[in-house]
């Protein structure tokens, strides 16, 4: 399949937050929030560290071969699960809740720039091995943000009673119906049949939502060599136990993150504060926050309580109902991965950004972070209806309405343009205030009254020829409309709300090899894809 990708700084996109534009330039105010600056100096720097702690391989692969039991996996899959044994083999992760049918596209990106970054790295670094990772947050229990997709411009939404973790929760009846609407919006399509068909093998009633997503993307991403790690898993907690222990002994994360924002804040917004005490109970269908009440710790929702010995006492016995929030999720991850670096989102990144002192506090390697690669979409067919708009793709990334005032301004024969008419009338009035003031001083604050209602009343008559010219464009006005919507649904990028599923529908597996081939590893900038 011919793919073409052209590259946009993310400062041009309009569509970053001031953090992760600094971040990608490095800029001194970020400077002291993590350790590597994103370059291939950097990897090493960070191999360099994780080479200073031990991380148990064995422990990991044996839970991989576990968690992939059953599944057909790729040779080169399987050669990276033996890697792992090797202390020269090192992970690229990225992470993500389990989206029922992968949720938003970026999902695809983010495990597609794992897997670039990690051949990438291996071309470079030949002495070292590089495995490509998808860490699973299933623990997520926000059904509100996992359980729906956007397709074809309609949102599809599972409707399930079901409580606690997403990825403990089972596809059940009105899951399935839901594939029979995914069909029928992709079912016309060259590969529509064989995604479809993909989705029924993967989501069978009563399979859990982490164990179905697990075969999902191995099924898409094992050619790549991808590995899936699903944390909710009794034995990776055990491994974790003693950073758990000192979170109820301590609430040491809190301290950590507290001081750190305090700091980041004179700059940034700041992304999660946290809590006092950065853990979830986990059992069953319920995920419970633990807070300390009193000296003892309890969750109220469950009517349960723990003195400190007693729930020390429970960590040792079920280490795999304590489940990490947002601040110490990635603590857990670097601790049972051998990682270098970890990709994320912008807004993954900034609160990753507060995070380094956790690391340091526990002792565990901070990772180089990188911000995952973002693409946009298009057809042929697109891309040359907005240069028949006059606009090049780049420019495209504009609001509706400043491209609408752009076009109509350059397809008028009428002048729309003020400007020259309302610098005369700032003479003007110039002019008139020397006259009134000579006259009476005082009288000068009233002619830049007058001036300033003037130039308000100028600037709302342009404004009102402006409108009245639109209507003469309303052809073009809908082709605008109706292009912007289809690549920036509801004025955002495409990425963060269309799913996969139609783009895979007409392109099969050539739409993965393409997004592949556009990716950078170490390099940042927005990609638009031309399929």
């Amino acid at each position: 399949m011919e793919t073409n990708c052209q590259y946009i700084p993310y400062q041009n996109t309009g569509f970053f937050l001031k953090t992760v534009i600094d971040y990608l330039n490095q800029s001194q105010e970020l400077q002291a929030f993590y350790n590597y600056p994103v370059s291939l100096q950097g990897i090493q720097q960070s191999i360099n560290a994780r080479q200073n702690f031990t991380t148990n391989r064995q422990l990991l692969v044996d839970v991989l071969k576990e968690q992939h039991k059953g599944l057909s996996l790729s040779p080169s899959q399987q050669k990276n699960i033996e890697l792992l044994l090797s202390n020269d083999t090192f992970t690229v992760t990225t992470a993500h809740q389990p989206n029922i049918f992968t949720g938003p596209l970026y999902f695809i990106y983010k495990i597609l720039h794992a897997a670039k970054l990690a051949d990438e790295l291996k071309q470079q670094l030949p002495q070292y091995n590089f495995v490509p990772v998808y860490y699973m947050g299933s623990e997520d229990a926000d059904l509100d943000e996992l359980g729906f997709i956007n397709l074809n411009g309609e949102k599809l939404v599972w409707q399930t009673k079901q409580t606690g973790a997403v990825g403990r929760m089972k596809v059940d009846k009105a899951f399935i119906k839901l594939i029979d609407v995914i069909h029928g919006q992709i079912g016309v399509e060259k590969y529509g049949d064989v995604l479809t068909d993909l989705f029924k093998q993967c989501y069978t009633e009563g399979k859990t939502i982490q164990q179905a997503t697990l075969e999902l993307v191995n099924y898409l991403f094992a050619d790549f060599g991808v590995l899936i790690v699903v944390p909710d898993n009794k034995i990776l907690k055990q491994s974790f136990e003693s950073v758990i222990q000192k979170e109820l002994t301590e609430q040491f994360s809190h301290k950590a993150v507290e001081a750190t924002i305090a700091e980041l804040s004179k700059h940034y917004k700041v992304q999660a504060g946290g809590r006092d005490l950065n853990l979830f109970y986990l059992i069953d269908d319920k995920r419970e926050r633990i807070e300390i009440r009193n000296s003892k710790f309890e969750i109220r929702n469950l009517n349960l309580e723990w003195s400190h010995e007693e729930i020390l006492d429970e960590l040792q016995n079920h280490p795999e109902r304590f489940s990490t929030n947002v601040i110490l999720r990635g603590v857990f991850q670097e601790t049972i991965l051998p990682n270098i670096a970890f990709i994320g989102g912008g807004g993954e990144l900034a609160y990753w950004l507060e995070l380094k002192k956790v690391f340091e506090a526990v002792h565990v390697p901070y990772p180089m972070l990188i911000l995952r690669n973002s693409f946009l979409i298009l057809s042929k067919n697109q891309k040359e209806k907005i240069a028949k708009l006059g606009f090049t793709v780049e420019g495209f990334f504009k609001n509706e309405n400043d491209l609408l005032n752009a076009l109509v301004k350059k397809e008028s024969s009428n002048q729309l343009c003020l400007d020259k008419e309302i610098n005369q009338a700032k003479d003007f009035y110039h002019y008139l205030k020397n006259i009134a003031g000579a006259v009476d001083v005082t009288l000068q604050q009233h002619t830049e009254a007058l001036q300033a209602k003037a130039l308000k009343q100028l600037t709302n008559l342009e404004k009102k020829m402006l409108r009245a010219e639109k209507r003469k464009f309303d052809t073009q006005q809908q082709q605008l409309h109706q292009l912007k919507q289809s690549l920036f649904p509801n004025n955002s990028l495409q990425e963060r709300t269309d799913n996969f599923s139609l783009f895979y529908a007409k392109n099969g597996n050539d739409l993965l090899h393409a997004i592949y081939q556009a990716s950078k590893g170490l390099q940042q900038e927005f990609g638009v894809v031309e399929i």
